[in-house]
């Protein structure tokens, strides 16, 4: 394209950041009976990363849907990181994604090379996932949308949902926080090549060897950390296991930059809304570091996996995640105690 684009600059906001805010979403949810019927093994109730179906006794089908903004200004890459996005919910329940639709959203005035590169960067990501994209569905709209419709498979052996995690495990995170910041940084001010570099590697890589390593280590729970934030995400993964999660705030590996981006308040909408569906449910220890309290909250757009694991394989998961190119995995927490009441905490966060 011979003219200089800036996709950021033609929508609101970015990204996981675009999600609806989590406590109006569980109020559109509230009070609707969902069809459902004894092939349903994962519906709306757990608010788990994707839904499951029983298809028969040896394979069950995950489905999920995501779609965002651009949180870039190529168009080519937006297509990458929108795909990798998508495929992550099938990753995060431990399955393999066999076929995709896009989703897109293009205003249909503007050059319709740009759109062609976005799909090109999502065919590719599919393309390494070995996830066939079969078709789609298009609106003219003035804002830009891209992403995909995944189905994937599983052995009903090796299904991970956000609700099994247990006394004594060990959490690890997958992949390092702040993209939510560094895609502010882009969109309203500037950001250093190298911090662009590395952001880029992270939101484009998929968790496809992390699921593996974790299915095939008997990992317990899991989930991805997008757009309701290292907070959010743990929030839920410690309602549907009637767990409380303690997180270890020193131990959280960051993105470069991710700080900086901070003090300079790069901060999303998120940061708010994602304070507010946890507050009532937290509690700190320790000295208190407000610039990394921000990092908890911070939307992430493509993030890696949260896994519950039991203790005696932990070290073994962290090492092969390692050397499967996962090099900001970092064991972040453990699994304390199970709550009873539905007012009790839910998260610790460590500060000491």
């Amino acid at each position: 394209m011979e003219e200089k684009i800036r996709l950021t600059q033609m929508v609101k906001t970015a990204g996981c950041a675009a999600k609806l805010f989590p406590n109006l979403l569980n109020e559109c949810l509230k009070g609707i009976e969902w069809n459902t019927n004894e092939n349903v093994i994962v519906g709306f109730e757990g608010k788990d990363d994707a839904g499951v179906y029983k298809f028969d006794d040896n394979n069950f089908l995950i489905h999920t849907t995501d779609f965002f903004t651009p949180v870039v200004d190529d168009p080519y890459t937006f297509g990458q990181i929108a795909a990798t996005n998508s495929l992550s919910d099938i990753y995060a329940m431990g399955g393999k994604p066999i076929s995709a639709l896009n989703i897109v959203a293009f205003p249909q005035t503007e050059n319709l090379e740009i759109l062609k590169e976005i799909l090109r960067g999502g065919h590719y990501k599919s393309s390494e996932a070995n996830c066939v994209i079969l078709g789609g569905h298009s609106v003219d709209i003035p804002n830009i949308l891209y992403g995909l419709a995944v189905t994937g498979t599983i052995n009903p052996t090796n299904l991970k949902t956000n609700k099994n995690a247990k006394v004594g495990d060990v959490l690890i995170l997958t992949k390092a926080l702040g993209t939510g910041l560094l895609n502010n940084c882009i969109k309203y001010s500037k950001i250093d090549k190298q911090v662009y570099k590395n952001l880029i590697q992270s939101m484009t890589r998929l968790n496809c060897s992390a699921a593996e390593a974790m299915v095939s280590l008997k990992a317990n729970a899991c989930t991805d950390i997008t757009g309701f934030g290292l907070a959010g995400h743990s929030y839920q993964m410690a309602v549907a296991s009637k767990m409380v999660l303690h997180i270890l705030v020193n131990k959280i590996p960051l993105l470069d930059g991710a700080i900086e981006a901070v003090n300079q308040n790069m901060l999303t909408r998120g940061d708010k809304s994602n304070r507010d569906y946890t507050k009532n449910y937290t509690k700190c220890i320790g000295e208190v570091n407000t610039d990394f309290e921000h990092i908890l909250y911070d939307p992430q757009t493509s993030g890696g996996l949260l896994i519950s694991i039991p203790e005696k394989n932990s070290i073994t998961l962290l090492k092969r995640l390692k050397e499967n190119g996962d090099e900001y995995s970092a064991i972040i927490g453990f699994v304390e105690n199970i709550y009873e009441n539905e007012s009790d905490l839910r998260i610790i966060f460590d500060y000491n």
